[in-house]
């Protein structure tokens, strides 16, 4: 029997929390790893099952090959399809209040964490000229964002009730990468704890070697290259 899930993905923040769910509940999966550098993620093949071009998408083969992107709505579709026991959700019945703040901080996550790390990132790294403005005004929104984290994590584990779940997940995937931003995390203890209390997690490490494995600190050594290689790969200039 074929494996019931279909994971289009890449190494990237998006990309990392879906193989990490997968593999948090232990769901098959075959991965199919998009080039960037041929821009695969453009083919009129994948934008059929992502109209967006991006990554991450799935199919679900046992739900008449079903296909779901974003980041956000996969995690989502994966607890509704695939976590019965609640693993890493919390039941809309049963559990009604932790389930939305659940759904709260995803959304914080997707609307508020990745998108401004993200231009943080782009200016910080990518962009084909230094713009100070650009700089400063990303990143000071990433650390304002981090300290919402830091607050929220005041004498609890996880952001959401008494266990890892989907809001941990799709968040720590991106503030781990806060010094690639040019947001150390120094000023963030209690963030620092909760990344190491998620990558400590053995499934969760599983996943974060799919479709490769990222080495930050190596990334960080090599930065200079791998920003350069990054902006050409996008095509970023004036």
């Amino acid at each position: 029997m074929s494996k019931p899930i279909t994971l289009y993905t890449a190494s990237t923040p998006n990309g990392y929390p879906i193989s990490i769910a997968l593999e948090e509940l232990d769901v098959p999966y075959e991965v199919k790893a998009i080039s960037f550098k041929d821009n695969e993620q453009k083919s009129d093949w994948f934008l059929k099952i992502n109209p967006n071009g991006r990554i991450p998408a799935i199919v679900d083969h046992k739900n008449g090959d079903f296909p779901v992107f974003e980041t956000t709505a996969i995690l989502i579709y994966l607890a509704e399809q695939y976590d019965p026991e609640h693993k890493i959700s919390y039941d809309p019945i049963k559990e009604p209040k932790l389930h939305s703040e659940e759904v709260q901080w995803l959304c914080f996550a997707h609307g508020g964490v990745g998108p401004m790390q993200g231009q943080a990132n782009h200016f910080h790294r990518y962009a084909p000229e230094k713009i100070p403005y650009g700089i400063k005004r990303y990143q000071d929104e990433t650390k304002r964002l981090f300290s919402v984290i830091e607050k929220r994590l005041e004498g609890r584990e996880w952001l959401v009730g008494d266990h890892y779940g989907l809001a941990d997940i799709k968040t720590f995937t991106w503030v781990r990468l806060g010094p690639w931003s040019g947001v150390e995390l120094t000023d963030f203890p209690k963030i620092q704890a909760w990344i190491d209390r998620c990558e400590a997690r053995p499934k969760t490490y599983e996943g974060f070697g799919v479709p490769v494995r990222s080495n930050l600190q190596e990334n960080l050594k090599n930065a200079a290259k791998l920003s350069a290689e990054a902006a050409k790969t996008f095509g970023f200039k004036k």
